[in-house]
């Protein structure tokens, strides 16, 4: 293991976490975050961060996830890279007030938004894309002139020790901070008033997040996930379909909030489609996934036993045509499609959140509608069909927080795209512009001169000041 890869940075001790609340909302009042040039320059730092430790955190989350390199870049610093370009671009014109109008009953006035950093934020990330889950968010958060205290997953320790050592290297270490440790940390920090929490994670930890946050009132962000849907209709091109959807449910060895979490075929391309799936599982992986450079691992033992249940063979849960197989000291679960699945087995009661894809029939993309209707609504929808108006009619009857037509998940690579979850799946949404809005007060500014005064506004009222307002309103 490299040295990078085994570092433990020196956690905080728990007794100490108000401090840094109090130090980081000191500094903030301090009004050093607000100017632009400092903002740039956190952007800067973390685009040196990526550019000088690309080996390290490569490392990192290969030691704690066995990701493979081109996943690596792809999914995690490059993406944060392109984030903090885009933002540091923008900047500028984001930060500008945004001119109104302003009704004639007001004139003369001049009406403006202006953009006002909440504070001190708090950003709670996930062990499954632990770098750019956390650093994403601080990209937003910074840019809008934040203070940042960032509590990284500790089911992801080398990447989190990563982040802890050498984020100061490149940002405002006044400014922001890392505090790493386990769930007796993050129950410390959830009692601190913060001006935002930002949580990507389950459901039930977003539920406990937002509990706690109820105390002050601090407004949150929720970023959680769900059984994302496929649906495959009669006119879609097949192989292409299933080199997408096996793409997109495998990378990460499944543990992404958006990867496909089932697949809904029409009954008369059922048979083809699996026959492609189980064909391109192979072209990918091999015959043996378990050599492969290009194939992840499970994050840990809890996570792979909760995993191989799925695969017991419990009521409906199918038959596998592909994968199936398990090795908990590797932590190793195969690239499994499971076919004959019942809507009622264990594996579609619950986000998967791993290798695993089960295949459903349906008679018609109108029964496919239905069945998602009736659960949770999704963090993404993927739908495959070459026919537009079922694109439009899926779209437009369905509710979830993203939508992509004969793809996965690229939607979340746009950056004029809103991300995010609705009801069960989230939250709130960034990306873009909206990274930076998550973390700005958007406060209504009315300037009006004293030299003008009408005074049909004062009382006493009378009949030709009522007639006037009447003219004006």
């Amino acid at each position: 293991m490299t040295q990078t890869a085994s570092v433990a940075a020196v956690a905080e001790p728990t007794h100490q976490i108000p401090a840094i609340v109090q130090s980081l909302r000191a500094r903030f009042d301090t009004g050093r975050t607000r100017d632009r040039r400092w903002r740039e320059q956190q952007l800067d730092g973390i685009l040196r961060f990526i550019a000088e430790r690309e080996d390290e955190i490569r490392e990192a989350l290969a030691a704690d996830l066995g990701k493979p390199a081109v996943e690596a870049f792809v999914a995690e610093f490059g993406f944060v890279r392109a984030e903090t370009k885009h933002a540091r671009k923008h900047l500028k014109a984001w930060m500008k007030p945004e001119r109104v109008g302003t009704p004639l009953v007001l004139q003369p006035g001049k009406s403006l938004v202006h953009k006002d950093p909440l504070g001190v934020v708090l950003v709670i990330s996930p062990w499954n894309y632990p770098f750019h889950l956390a650093m994403a968010p601080i990209v937003g958060a910074v840019a809008a002139g934040n203070c940042v205290l960032l509590k990284p997953s500790e089911l992801a320790p080398h990447t989190s020790a990563l982040l802890s050592r050498f984020l100061p290297h490149y940002m405002d270490e006044t400014c922001v901070r890392v505090l790493e440790g386990g769930v007796e940390k993050t129950t410390e920090l959830l009692k601190e008033r913060f001006d935002h929490i930002f949580f990507t994670g389950s459901g039930r930890i977003g539920r406990i997040i937002m509990a706690a946050a109820a105390k002050h009132l601090t407004p949150v962000t929720l970023e959680l996930g769900g059984k994302s849907p496929c649906v495959v209709d009669r006119t879609a091109d097949l192989r292409t379909a299933a080199r997408r959807i096996v793409w997109g449910k495998f990378s990460n060895a499944g543990q992404t909030c958006v990867a496909p979490d089932y697949v809904l075929v029409e009954r008369e391309v059922h048979d083809g489609l699996l026959n492609h799936l189980v064909r391109t599982v192979r072209e990918f992986y091999g015959d043996d996934p378990s050599l492969s450079p290009d194939f992840g691992r499970i994050i840990n033992a809890r996570h792979h036993q909760r995993l191989s249940k799925m695969l017991e063979g419990a009521d409906g849960a199918g038959t596998a045509v592909a994968g199936g197989v398990a090795n908990e000291s590797e932590k190793y679960i195969a690239p499994t499609i499971l076919r004959d699945v019942s809507p009622d087995a264990p594996v579609m009661q619950e986000e998967i959140f791993g290798p695993i894809l089960p295949v459903l029939t349906v008679n018609d993309v109108g029964e496919a509608i239905s069945f998602i209707n009736q659960r949770d609504k999704p963090l993404a929808l993927y739908l495959y069909t070459e026919h537009a108006p079922t694109q439009e009619r899926v779209i437009t009857e369905t509710s979830s927080g993203g939508v992509s037509v004969n793809h996965v998940w690229l939607h979340l690579a746009v950056p004029e795209l809103p991300f995010g979850g609705v009801g069960e799946s989230g939250m709130g949404a960034y990306h873009g512009k909206r990274s930076f809005d998550v973390f700005t007060h958007h406060k209504a500014v009315l300037k009006k001169p004293a030299l003008v005064d009408p005074q049909f506004m004062y009382p006493p009222y009378t009949e030709q000041k009522k007639k006037w307002l009447e003219r004006l309103l």
